[in-house]
């Protein structure tokens, strides 16, 4: 264990990786994310058909694997899903594709289960989105956000407070008679 006031040094980090790597690869099935959804891909002997399968999805519980056998992967998630936006297909009769909607979709997931071993989410690198691909709105709110982070870096007004200026400036233009210039905005 490392102590909490100090960074792993590069050694306990290799390690630490190479741990988790093999706790993965030994799971029965292999797993990604993205903020919104869980992929899990369950192999299954070649020629399996849908009708051979359980498979359950609930809120807060998942299983499966093959009807009569015991589940190849099952138990409680480490997260609540959106169960109706949660679906599952069989591809190639060998592999059992599973995608988990996040009920949380701004959270990453150490583990699909409980009882899985967990990874450190804090390595996680995700795909940077293209502002492009946001929606008017959304991609508003980012430029605003990107414009007042650089402002602050800068040590100029933010949006917000250049809006507020402008309104102070048109009053003092329309009411020239009141005298501004002990007064304190906060």
């Amino acid at each position: 264990m490392t102590e909490p006031d100090r960074e792993p040094t590069k050694e306990e980090t290799e390690a630490a990786i190479l741990k988790e790597r093999e706790e993965q690869a030994a799971l029965p099935y292999q797993w990604s994310q993205v903020l919104e959804e869980v992929t899990v891909v369950v192999p299954v002997p070649q020629g399996t058909r849908s009708r051979d399968l359980s498979v359950e999805l609930k809120r807060g519980t998942i299983s499966v694997g093959l009807k009569g056998k015991e589940p190849i992967l099952s138990g409680p998630l480490y997260k609540d899903i959106k169960v109706d936006d949660s679906t599952w297909t069989l591809d190639d009769q060998k592999e059992i594709t599973i995608t988990l909607a996040k009920s949380n979709a701004m959270e990453w997931w150490p583990h699909v289960v409980t009882s899985a071993p967990k990874i450190d989410v804090t390595r996680i690198q995700p795909e940077n989105s293209k502002l492009s691909d946001l929606d008017g709105e959304t991609r508003g709110m980012v430029e605003k956000m990107m414009f007042d982070q650089q402002q602050k870096k800068l040590g100029k007004p933010t949006s917000d407070e250049m809006k507020q200026q402008d309104i102070l400036k048109k009053f003092q233009a329309q009411h020239p008679e009141m005298d501004f210039s002990k007064a304190k905005f906060s």
